[in-house]
């Protein structure tokens, strides 16, 4: 039994309002060049960085923000370099790319 059941059973006589929720994608600088995903090892730990994108320093912070939380890592960026902590290289293409970003794989 779900729980929607489990509700209507304990509250047969309310009707549930229809809520439309709008998934508003965040409002970044969209380019059409490729961002660039690539591993490294720096001090002997692994990193991800994405380079390659060319939006403002708000864009950087909002996007690197999203990352992160969508991850549950940390990071930082930069000089223009997002820097992602350990090898997330295919969910950060798949976030992004269903952000509507182009992205470049480098490396193994």
């Amino acid at each position: 039994m779900d729980l929607q059941d489990q509700l209507r059973n304990l509250f047969p006589d309310h009707v549930p309002k229809e809520q439309e929720q709008e998934t508003a994608k965040p409002d970044y600088w969209m380019q059409d060049a490729p961002i660039i995903c690539k591993y490294e090892k720096r001090k002997g730990k692994p990193v991800t960085l994405l380079e390659g994108y060319t939006g403002a320093d708000s864009d950087f912070k909002k996007l690197t923000k999203d990352l992160q939380t969508h991850l549950g890592v940390g990071g930082s960026f930069k000089k223009d370099v997002i820097l992602i902590q350990g090898d997330y290289r295919d969910k950060i293409m798949d976030f992004l790319k269903g952000q509507g970003f182009s992205v470049k794989r480098v490396g193994g």
